[in-house]
């Protein structure tokens, strides 16, 4: 059975997952029929195509292509503009995110938990030496302890460790979800943060190099202090001329100063996070949700769809059942 489809569509569709004619002519032989709109796909095809390109099936068929801007506040500026259209694998991303936050806000509520004071505690107007010496007083990130780390996966583990410790949920990947064929672009975004009293997230762009990855993290804690959503143009070398960003990178910037740290190769790095590499899973939010699972308040399903596995043995790598 062949389906009406407007032939934009497939272009639409296209564009949107940033792929090209030629990137997909060998799996789809007669899109530029389809797009040109000499032939009907079956609806067999269009659903093919459709999980090919990261489309929801069912945005082929309204009068028009959706608008899908990105959900949370977006600081991001290349040549002096604004991104106009963010890819599906930013978008899949944030939306995970946005899913695992909701959860641990449930759960931390639940639990009786309280809020965290750091949450929204500093303004743009609070000195740059003042916001790093509190970020690093709450994180125990010392002077002397940034200057021992020898290596960049060393430091970047290590802060990880501690941000998740002092209750962030640090989460870290390379691609969306647990498909390694969906990379990430860190040109398009190198990290976000997703603000909250009781459970903050940060998320780390992990096909980033090393060292942008420890100033990510630094630059979306800061965003967290200030009580800011936002999906940053984080660079040092940023000229950006929105305030908070400005800030956000001066103080990323006096946090991790000074970082001696051997001369390696600036790369990605895996972090030791499951279930993909260079990823890190929160810590915090895997035990979180171990416990609820294995008390029966969250069923499997959920648990393997918000750790991003697809396996309940990985579940058990992840969380062992109790003795």
């Amino acid at each position: 059975m062949h389906v009406d489809v407007s032939p934009s569509r497939f272009r639409w569709a296209r564009e949107r997952a940033r792929m090209t004619s030629a990137a997909l002519a060998r799996r789809f032989p007669k899109l530029e029929q389809w797009e040109s709109g000499e032939v009907r796909p079956t609806l067999k095809q269009l659903e093919k195509f459709a999980k090919a390109t990261y489309a929801p099936i069912g945005f082929f068929f309204l009068p028009d292509p959706p608008q899908e801007p990105v959900p949370i506040p977006d600081f991001r500026i290349v040549r002096d503009a604004t991104i106009a259209r963010p890819s599906p694998d930013l978008l899949d991303t944030l939306y995970i995110c946005q899913q695992r936050q909701e959860w641990y806000r449930d759960f931390a509520r639940t639990e009786g938990e309280e809020s965290l004071g750091f949450v929204g505690s500093l303004t743009t107007d609070t000195p740059v030496e003042a916001a790093a010496d509190a970020i690093r007083l709450a994180l125990h990130f010392s002077v002397e302890e940034r200057q021992s780390m020898g290596t960049w996966a060393e430091a970047l583990r290590g802060f990880i460790e501690q941000a998740d410790a002092a209750g962030i949920l640090v989460m870290v990947s390379g691609v969306v979800g647990n498909n390694n064929r969906r990379k990430l672009d860190p040109d398009e975004f190198r990290g976000f943060a997703l603000s909250d009293p009781f459970a903050p997230l940060v998320f780390i762009n992990g096909a980033d190099s090393r060292s942008a990855q420890m100033f990510t993290l630094a630059h979306e804690i800061a965003h967290l202090w200030l009580g800011e959503t936002a999906l940053s143009d984080v660079d040092p070398r940023s000229t950006s001329t929105i305030r908070v960003e400005q800030w956000c990178n001066q103080v990323a910037a006096e946090l991790l100063a000074p970082m001696n740290v051997a001369n390696e190769p600036d790369r990605a790095v895996s972090v030791g996070g499951r279930p993909t590499r260079d990823a890190y899973l929160s810590k915090l939010f895997a035990r979180a949700m171990g416990v609820s699972t294995l008390e029966g308040r969250s069923t499997f399903t959920e648990a393997l769809r918000l750790l991003g596995v697809s396996k309940v043995a990985t579940l058990h790598e992840i969380f062992p059942p109790t003795q």
